[in-house]
């Protein structure tokens, strides 16, 4: 089946029930959700598991610090009883800003909190009764009081080969972002080839291509100066393209660190133009060996979110 998901909720907007329900009929498979500082990543799923039930729903991702191993596992299970086969919990390792500036937790061995925690849920979401020292923490004798009667997939937020590894080998999946179509083959060469591969594509709907460039380089500044993603983009080989932003970034001189950035960075990494432009872009990405789009549409004019999304549907 061709998956084509959609970001839920959509960019500045409260959830919009009736659009919610529009999606299946406008082509799109999938909701995923995320979990930054807006909404949080269950609640969302909550609600479009009864308003629109053909779809697959997943969290894009929740973190492994955040949470205690046992509350994730029982949102988990709650939301595979809400959603029986066709939710998707997606966990990562996140970052120190989001795991200890903003939620007092301790951003201490990623790989391992991760693969622990993936390894924890596999037991605790399958009814298992877990005593077990693992490196990151210790479980004494949880058990969910119910286990959902489907347990769901569980895939992993992967950028470098390590987690990517550990996505093919123990989860259902590997979800990633912020790379191009040519990219996604250097990613897919890590994982198996019936791996899921999720990614969330930044996605603006206009023709105004200096006013996406412009968006783009605050959105790549923001995002791409983030330890874990300027060591991804060094792995995809952006090293040097990449450095005199960073260079800028690390002397505080945030305008020339936007300046820094090339036009054609904006151009492989965020998909534009027209609607029909932007699908067709989509499709090299599954082309290359993307499973699963999940397009994140950015406003960048007037024009209305309802109407960006119904444009880029599929039906």
């Amino acid at each position: 089946m061709e998956r084509w998901g959609i970001t839920i909720p959509y960019a500045g907007q409260v959830l919009d029930r009736e659009l919610v329900a529009e999606l299946p009929k406008l082509g799109y498979t999938d909701a995923w959700s995320a979990e930054v500082n807006g909404s949080d990543g269950f609640t969302p799923l909550a609600l479009a598991a009864g308003w629109a039930p053909e779809l697959r729903l997943g969290t894009a991702i929740v973190p492994v610090s955040t949470r205690g191993p046992g509350l994730l596992a029982m949102t988990a299970a709650t939301l595979a009883d809400l959603a029986p086969d066709r939710f998707v919990l997606g966990i990562g390792a996140s970052s120190p800003v989001i795991v200890e500036d903003w939620n007092a937790g301790e951003f201490v061995k990623p790989f391992a909190r991760t693969r622990d925690t993936l390894r924890f849920l596999r037991a605790a979401l399958a009814g298992e009764k877990v005593t077990a020292t693992y490196e990151t923490f210790d479980i004494k004798g949880f058990k969910l009081e119910r286990a959902p009667r489907i347990p769901p997939k569980i895939v992993l937020a992967a950028l470098r080969p390590r987690m990517l590894r550990l996505a093919a080998a123990e989860a259902d999946g590997a979800i990633t972002n912020w790379l191009s179509p040519e990219d996604v083959r250097k990613v897919r060469a890590e994982l198996n080839d019936d791996t899921e591969l999720i990614a969330r594509l930044f996605v603006v709907v206009s023709e105004d291509a200096d006013k996406v460039r412009a968006l783009g380089k605050r959105m790549i500044a923001a995002y791409l100066t983030v330890p874990v993603y300027a060591a991804f983009h060094d792995w995809l080989g952006r090293a040097e393209m990449l450095r005199p932003m960073h260079e800028a970034w690390a002397a505080n001189d945030r305008q020339a660190a936007l300046k820094a950035i090339p036009d054609e960075l904006v151009d492989q990494l965020i998909v534009h133009g027209d609607a029909a432009t932007c699908r067709a872009r989509i499709t090299e990405y599954v082309a290359n060996g993307l499973t699963t789009p999940v397009l994140a549409p950015i406003p960048a004019d007037e024009t209305p979110i309802a109407q960006i999304v119904r444009d880029l549907g599929t039906a």
